[in-house]
């Protein structure tokens, strides 16, 4: 071994046990912030704030997306510490809500499975999870309109947001795909893999199923099947993967919200969404909109739904740039309130920082 190599390795040794006095060290005033607050820990505000300030400061050579994954699960362990944040998603294991979750509250936080969007608002709002993670709109599909209606219907507040790129994967226990009779999937990722499917196996019997997990896992038990999931759900089940990065939109991006009982404090770099309804006369919609131009707040969404109440009246999902308490935001919601028949703020929340 050479000698250079020799006093590298020893300063990587050096370095690894400095870093780890120092995470010892913030762990330790991490606890002590703990024992002041006494009631939530979990900040949405405060982590986007800590992870936004290591990107602008980063010398490199690591990226800064890399900086904040290291660091979102520094802050994740130093959580856990107290209380492992539980947190409920749709499952089972394997699925891309699951690979958001962990994303957005890192490895140390209690994940907990459920059978059903649904089930995701009645675990955090019967305490039996302290937040949830579901998906609302893919960049291919569009909007996931259940978990909209329940936004709508559940007192409970969206206090964060996750961007998930979304990678579909032919997977079976086969080497190859020439003894394929079937494939399992979910009828959103069928959809988003629809042109390659016709182009490579279009003689397949395709069958819709729950979610991707499921796919995967039925797939781990017909040795004369194959299923479109996640990489997470792939080494879940022990299947090969036969085929990568099978979706046609090379950008397919699934948005997800963290739902909880409160929303989130100013970051400097927020979102605000909200859901109206519109008068039934001429111009109601863009007597709607116009408190924000001349406010100058920017609508980044508007996703109309059919209401629950009558035939052929619809309510509207808006996302506008800001915090609800912002001045030009705040003026501008006081005045929607007032033109609008119907206005619930759904929370105020940080950008997705990484």
């Amino acid at each position: 071994m050479s000698d250079e190599l020799l006093n590298l390795r020893n300063t990587i040794d050096r370095l690894d046990e400095e870093i780890l006095a120092r995470l010892a060290e913030r762990a330790r005033s991490a606890q002590r912030i703990g024992e002041i607050k006494q009631g939530n820990l979990y900040r949405p505000e405060r982590e986007a704030q800590v992870l936004r300030r290591l990107a602008s400061v980063n010398p490199g050579p690591l990226p800064d997306a890399a900086v904040q994954r290291i660091f979102r699960e520094i802050m994740s362990a130093c959580l856990a510490l107290e209380h492992p944040t539980k947190v409920a998603y749709l499952g089972p294991a394997g699925t891309f809500s699951e690979s958001a979750a962990r994303k957005h509250f890192g490895g140390a936080a209690a994940l907990m499975p459920t059978a059903a969007i649904d089930d995701v608002f009645r675990a955090v709002e019967a305490g039996n999870a302290d937040y949830g993670v579901v998906p609302v709109e893919n960049s291919t599909e569009g909007a996931v309109g259940g978990a909209l209606d329940l936004l709508l219907a559940n007192p409970l507040k969206i206090c964060g947001e996750v961007n998930l790129r979304i990678h579909q994967h032919l997977l079976s226990k086969a080497e190859g795909i020439g003894a394929a009779k079937r494939l399992y999937s979910h009828a959103q990722s069928l959809a988003q893999c629809h042109e390659w499917l016709n182009r490579n196996l279009a003689h397949l019997s395709r069958v819709p199923v729950a979610s991707n997990a499921e796919a995967a896992r039925m797939a781990a038990e017909d040795p004369e099947s194959c299923a479109i999931a996640g990489e997470a759900a792939g080494e879940l089940y022990g299947l090969n993967v036969l085929a990568a990065n099978i979706e046609d939109d090379p950008n397919n991006t699934t948005r997800f919200v963290v739902i909880g009982d409160h929303d989130a404090g100013p970051s400097g770099c927020d979102k605000t969404s909200l859901v109206c309804s519109a008068p039934n006369r001429p111009g109601a919609m863009h007597g709607l909109l116009e408190p924000l131009a001349r406010h100058g707040v920017d609508m980044t969404k508007l996703q109309s739904r059919p209401a629950r109440g009558g035939l052929w009246e619809y309510v509207f999902y808006v996302d506008i740039d800001g915090h609800r308490e912002d001045p030009d935001v705040a003026a501008a919601l006081k005045e929607l309130n007032e033109r609008a028949a119907f206005v619930k703020i759904l929370g105020s929340y940080p950008v997705a920082a990484i």
